[in-house]
């Protein structure tokens, strides 16, 4: 286990003490995994009590990681506990983050995700030309979906590029 991972690790850890003395409950520590590729930063995976993190993401931002990004798995997990399933960035997750952790209860990061960014191919309607991932446009191809423009709801053609 690497410095960082270790961090983490130790993070969480705290995150569920902090959790079990606020609360008044016994939560165990779930299992950790520094597994998740892509742009997501972290998941929590509610009935294997489980925890996975972002490698890449994480060495870019290990301070936000520490301080954001923990705690905004950990609340997930603690209101499955607590409440099982519910909206995912609802009232008691929020009320988790803000009240038992002190973080402002934000849904997404914003960190800089060029790293981890996969390749893109362009899509066009009506109004637009919009980017879509491999396995969106593995979808396409496959014909199992056809996706629309939100803005002027045509259907996103692939408009392969003349090389």
């Amino acid at each position: 286990m690497n410095e960082l991972h270790y961090r983490i690790t130790r993070r969480v850890s705290e995150c569920i003490y902090q959790a079990s003395q606020t609360l008044k409950a016994d939560f165990a520590v779930p299992a950790i995994r520094f597994d998740i590729r892509g742009k997501t930063a972290g998941m929590a995976l509610l009935q294997r009590w489980q925890l996975r993190f972002n490698p890449v993401l994480l060495a870019e931002n290990p301070e936000a990681f520490i301080n954001e990004v923990v705690p905004h798995e950990v609340s997930h997990l603690i209101v499955f506990a607590r409440f099982g399933r519910v909206r995912p960035h609802g009232k008691q997750w929020q009320a988790v983050m803000s009240q038992v952790f002190d973080v402002q209860p934000k849904t997404t990061h914003s960190f800089d995700i060029k790293s981890v960014e996969g390749k893109t191919f362009p899509y066009q309607c009506q109004c637009n030309v919009i980017p879509l991932s491999v396995r969106r446009h593995n979808k396409v191809q496959r014909q199992q979906v056809q996706y629309m423009c939100r803005r002027c709801k045509q259907p996103l053609m692939w408009k392969p590029s003349a090389s």
